[in-house]
């Protein structure tokens, strides 16, 4: 990774961000030889996106999800 002080940064910043978008390696800028920043380029080091559905057809629903697991004579509660 290369690295670069903040002072020629800020000199040569739209040059940077272009060499990094361009080929793709990050750049870090440093203070007094300090990491104060990393330019990466777009959509690296990002999660990927979930998407809703991705899991379609791999369950099997069994018996009835919505009525109760047991007898209601069973209930503590339905007795009173």
């Amino acid at each position: 990774m290369e690295k670069i002080a903040i002072s020629k940064f800020k000199a040569t910043c739209l040059a940077v961000l272009e060499k990094v978008r361009k080929t793709g390696q990050p750049v870090m800028i440093t203070r007094f030889g300090h990491p104060v920043a990393e330019i990466i380029a777009p959509g690296t080091g990002l999660k990927p996106v979930r998407k809703l559905g991705t899991m379609i057809g791999t369950m099997k629903i069994t018996g009835d999800i919505v009525g109760p697991i047991s007898d209601e004579s069973d209930w503590e509660a339905a007795g009173e």
